[in-house]
């Protein structure tokens, strides 16, 4: 048999594997020695492929695809530094729990350590930041090899989102010549076998009856409680927290992450201030839960982590869908391993008992007041950032995406998205927390045709800009609301900001001065960058008519917008301060 055939057959017969066990979507960045799988899987009828020249942008490309459609997607790239290039969107998948299969492409064993060009060391390079990574035997044809690859296959997309989803890892060696012969027969194998290869069964995650009235026993003794959700991605987990919360009568602190604060459930007992809540030091005092469940990951509020430190009495139960342990705060918790959803059921079918009334409509009472504030708007046409994201939360239509930027973007999120019956998406890239991919991520969420909206700073949009050709390539449609405070918003409220006059600014505050109108018309975009809130929401709603890539440049001053969040944080303290005294 010729090398020829015996690679198209190799990788042909592993292409066919994984879309049998589900792959629909393949992110390539082109390069030689990736030929093999590149052509196979442009080849392949029923799994589409976006080319995506930057690796990083690629990366975080097939993270936001696999973040918004929950299943795993491929990623394809050639040896040496563009394997290392994807090497941030891994940290990310591992840490947010996204299913990634990466595929990288090698020089032989011969050609490597002895100064062959664009060849690293590839096995296990991504060491801890993979679930599994595997060295693929070099192409054979015999049987033993044909199954050999296809149980790898469906091994590796089983891998990537069983349990904790998250990247693997297989690495291909490949020796020259490496163009696929696409005419020899039967090339995808045995065209009558739709099967995969290893018949797989999943049970469902729950506690035992006695362990579940063992946790119904240890919640009898407590008056006062708190649901707590944090980041998390299943829109269906809200019906069954607010039914068990209003089955409690507890209040849910619901991070913009959580998939709470949108949708068809109730919001009875949704607290979606509570950030601004917290932040208040007298307020943490004088609220003392006796114990608090916890679904998804830590919030994103700083508050919260520090009214959790300060009150070492609580018990805390924290609930993880497969494992893990996820407690920054380093208290002292229960862990929780089983399906969220399900341990909501049994627990509202255990009929535990109601706790106090008065805890709840205290939680409430403060929540309304705190809302009341922070969207009252004193200059009704001053642009300030966190009032951004109260027009774009009303603007945005409903069966889409929200994808949120980090620094001051999600915190803004965090104060100023209130509760909507609205059924939408709120995501993040939460799991390592970096500015990088963030363009890429959003338009990998868009892929399959939502109008996705995406909330970010000037420093986090800069960092990405490579991203924003993949839109162009396939007319991709997403909505940038772009708030330009010239530099790094979020250290003017650290710290830093204070202590060093001297540094600050080229260290910390690190302005761009960059007119981003001339880079939007690189890449064929939409540019507008509206004075009033009246012209933010008209060309906001106008962009969800149209298709392509929309800039909507939000410019504000870094001084004005500290100054502008401290003076909202003082009065919705005053304010609650005041009614906890009962004045």
């Amino acid at each position: 048999m010729s090398h020829s055939e015996t690679l198209t057959r190799y990788v042909a017969n592993f292409v066919d594997e994984l879309y049998k066990s589900g792959l629909t979507d393949v992110v390539i960045s082109p390069g030689s020695r990736s030929t093999p799988l590149a052509m196979t899987f442009a080849e392949y009828p029923s799994i589409t492929h976006w080319v995506n020249m930057d690796e990083r942008s690629a990366g975080f490309f097939a993270l936001g695809m696999a973040k918004q459609e929950n299943k795993p997607v491929a990623l394809v790239c050639t040896s040496g530094t563009a394997a290392a290039n994807y090497y941030p969107a891994i940290v990310e998948a591992y840490y947010g729990r996204v299913p990634l299969l990466v595929l990288t492409a090698d020089r032989p064993h011969e050609l490597r350590d002895v100064g062959a060009p664009q060849a690293i060391e590839q096995l296990n390079m991504y060491r801890d930041y993979v679930k599994w990574f595997h060295e693929m035997s070099l192409p054979d044809m015999s049987p033993s090899l044909l199954n050999y690859v296809r149980s790898k296959a469906a091994r590796a997309y089983y891998t990537a989102g069983n349990e904790n989803p998250g990247p693997v890892h297989l690495n291909f060696p490949f020796r020259e010549p490496l163009l696929p012969d696409f005419s020899v027969p039967q090339l995808w194998g045995d065209d009558k076998k739709q099967e995969t290869f290893h018949h797989l069964m999943d049970g469902e995650r729950k506690l035992t009856t006695e362990q579940l009235d063992s946790l119904a026993s240890q919640l009898r003794e407590f008056d006062r409680g708190l649901i707590v959700c944090g980041p998390q991605v299943d829109c269906n987990l809200g019906d069954r927290i607010a039914a068990l919360a209003e089955e409690w009568n507890l209040p849910v602190l619901a991070d913009p992450l959580s998939q709470l604060r949108a949708g068809h459930h109730s919001k009875a007992n949704i607290i979606e201030c509570y950030d601004a809540i917290l932040k208040s030091k007298q307020i943490r005092d004088q609220l003392s839960p006796e114990f608090i469940i916890r679904f998804g990951a830590m919030p994103v509020s700083k508050p919260y982590l520090l009214f959790v430190k300060e009150k070492p009495s609580i018990v805390h139960y924290v609930v993880e869908p497969n494992s893990g342990f996820r407690e920054p705060a380093g208290i002292e918790a229960q862990f929780i391993f089983a399906d969220p959803a399900q341990l909501c059921r049994d627990l509202v079918q255990n009929r535990n008992h109601s706790y106090d009334k008065s805890w709840l409509q205290i939680w409430k009472s403060l929540n309304e007041q705190a809302k009341q504030l922070l969207l009252e708007e004193k200059e009704s046409n001053k642009l300030t950032e966190g009032h951004v994201v109260k027009y774009l939360a009303d603007a945005v239509p409903i069966q889409s995406t929200l994808y949120v930027g980090n620094s001051m973007a999600i915190r803004d999120v965090d104060t100023f998205f209130m509760n909507t019956n609205k059924q939408m998406k709120v995501i993040g890239n939460r799991g390592a927390n970096g500015i990088d991919g963030l363009t890429s991520s959003a338009l990998g969420a868009a892929a399959h045709g939502e109008h996705v909206t995406l909330l970010i700073g000037d420093l986090s949009f800069y960092h990405d800009l490579n991203g924003l050709l993949v839109a162009k390539h396939y007319n991709l449609s997403l909505t940038v609301v772009l708030v330009n405070n010239n530099g790094g918003g979020i250290f003017s409220f650290l710290p830093q900001a204070n202590e060093d006059d001297k540094h600050f600014e080229v260290l910390f505050g690190t302005p761009l001065d960059i007119d981003f109108k001339h880079i939007i018309g690189m890449y064929k975009g939409d540019y507008y960058k509206p004075q009033s809130w009246e012209q933010f929401t008209d060309v906001l709603r106008e962009s969800y008519n149209q298709s392509g890539v929309t800039i909507i440049e939000i410019e504000t001053d870094r001084n004005e917008n500290t100054s502008w969040h401290k003076q909202k944080w003082q009065e919705v303290e005053k304010c609650l301060v005041e009614y906890m005294r009962g004045d």
